[in-house]
């Protein structure tokens, strides 16, 4: 492959809840759902981007992300599961769908997030990576993210080979993509069945029509067990039958289908190849499981949640100023008045005078501060199992104690990569000698994540001699070399404006 496989799309938060049902409800005959376990996903185009990651491909995700807990939450597993987001501002909540479920079967299944909001405009680099892709997959859920006319521009004019799976509530395809995938349903709902026609004549019918329709070169219509129907420009179509029968979850086979497609093309298959792979792929999927077969381990219900990224977690007794839902309204305060968002981050690890300095410096520049607060586990894993010296509640209330911070949000991971993708800085501050402000910004670890939506890095100056580990050793009356500021990778983080302050 010479570049990414770029899924482009609305994603969603799903959230399977497994229970059991032994008596109705007093109240109403209904069934009561003790839950047992329950488990997160991304939904959507973020589950096709999942699948497409898991089979070891470099894989990019544009879409929306919503400044609520729930895109928070969405931008830590897309994170941990390898692929990289180049998010889109998107006004509204997250669209959720919550699957309840009895021995693997759905009882009930719970839409939120309300009707679909508005996403922002691309940055110059999203352009640039569906430019530069080895191949494209639309996954379109109808929530708004195809429709965007400058990322349909780019998608019109890539010369990478892409792969459209439609909505009926989205749009049409830009016109040229290799393959559009529409299962029997969508192909109904797009093209009028003649009454009386088989359902072969019917697929192959509503396969042709959208192919003129698009100008798409070939339509693949997804027949479920029985595999899928290829039409292109001849005037037969190609059936692919499933290799054996398999029963079972069906749920994200559609997606497994598209991702499975696209990375065939990516290695230069042709569509007929590609679409016999895809049969494959989505037949053993359904064998295998579902999508229950690549989640993370089901976390039973009552256990603590310390394992879930703290991104997307409050800290309980923090204050309103301390968690995820913190961070959302401060977000949405500054954002709908035009304001400029700060972030920093770091470990904070006894709290001293160059680290004050460096967020009094970021706090002038912008119109908030929002400081990224790395776990305990994090900074273990960074500094050793005798770090932190303060555990992350204190430090993170610390934090908020100081007057130039205006919110604190903690993560579990090594950078705060997942953390940027959901907060989207305006500019990223490091602080302490990290670098000199003379050579190239982008030598900076995150800089490459903020160019993703359009942000900028930059550097402040440092209290010199202040050391957190220089602290602790003439406390133990040890000797250490000298260490930077903030002298690790995930040091400090700071998003700012050059206009005024709040």
């Amino acid at each position: 492959m010479r570049g990414p496989v770029v899924v482009v799309g609305d994603t969603l938060l799903d959230r399977d809840v497994e229970g059991v049902v032994n008596r109705l409800c007093p109240d109403s005959p209904v069934p009561v759902l003790d839950e047992t376990s329950a488990v997160d996903r991304p939904g959507g185009a973020g589950l096709a981007a999942v699948f497409a990651a898991a089979q070891g491909a470099d894989v990019v995700l544009v879409t929306a992300l919503a400044d609520d807990a729930g895109g928070a939450r969405l931008s830590a597993l897309l994170a941990a599961a390898g692929v990289r987001v180049y998010p889109l501002a998107l006004r509204g909540a997250t669209p959720e769908k919550i699957r309840l479920r009895v021995r693997g079967r759905v009882l009930l299944r719970h839409d939120r997030g309300g009707a679909s909001g508005e996403p922002g405009q691309p940055s110059d680099e999203v352009l640039r990576v569906i430019a530069a892709a080895s191949a494209v997959l639309v996954s379109d859920y109808g929530r708004g993210v195809a429709r965007q006319p400058a990322l349909r521009a780019a998608l019109a004019a890539t010369r990478a080979p892409v792969v459209w799976d439609p909505h009926p509530r989205g749009p049409a395809a830009v016109p040229g993509v290799h393959l559009a995938t529409p299962n029997e349903a969508e192909v109904r709902d797009l093209v009028p069945a003649l009454p009386g026609a088989s359902r072969l004549a019917t697929a192959s019918r509503g396969a042709q029509g959208l192919r003129r329709r698009w100008r798409a070169g070939a339509v693949a219509v997804t027949l479920g067990g029985d595999g899928a129907l290829l039409c292109h420009a001849g005037s037969t179509p190609l059936v692919v039958p499933t290799p054996g029968s398999a029963e079972g979850d069906t749920c994200g086979a559609g997606d497994r289908f598209a991702a499975a497609a696209s990375l065939a093309l990516a290695e230069g298959a042709l569509v007929s190849e590609a679409v016999q792979a895809a049969v494959a792929e989505a037949s053993a999927y359904v064998a295998g499981g579902g999508v229950a077969a690549v989640l993370p381990p089901v976390r039973p219900a009552g256990e603590t949640a310390s394992r879930a990224p703290r991104s997307a977690t409050s800290l309980p007794g923090g204050g309103d100023r301390v968690g995820v839902a913190a961070v959302a309204a401060l977000l949405a305060e500054v954002r709908a008045a035009g304001g400029t968002v700060v972030a920093t981050g770091g470990c904070f690890d006894l709290l001293h005078a160059g680290h004050v300095a460096t967020l009094q410096a970021a706090r002038q520049l912008g119109d908030c501060l929002i400081v990224c607060v790395n776990s305990d586990a994090s900074v273990s894993g960074l500094k050793g199992p005798d770090r932190p010296v303060m555990a992350e509640g204190d430090r993170a209330r610390l934090l908020a104690a100081l007057g130039c911070v205006d919110a604190v949000l903690i993560f579990d991971e090594p950078t705060p990569d997942a953390v940027l993708s959901w907060v989207r800085p305006d500019v990223w501050v490091k602080g302490g000698d990290y670098a000199t402000g003379g050579g190239d910004s982008t030598a900076l670890p995150e800089a490459e994540v903020l160019r993703r939506w359009g942000g900028n890095t930059v550097v402040v100056p440092y209290l010199d001699g202040r050391s957190t580990t220089d602290m602790i050793a003439r406390s133990t009356g040890q000797t250490t070399e000298a260490a930077p500021a903030f002298g690790q990778p995930a040091a400090v983080s700071v998003s700012m404006t050059r206009e005024g302050t709040r």
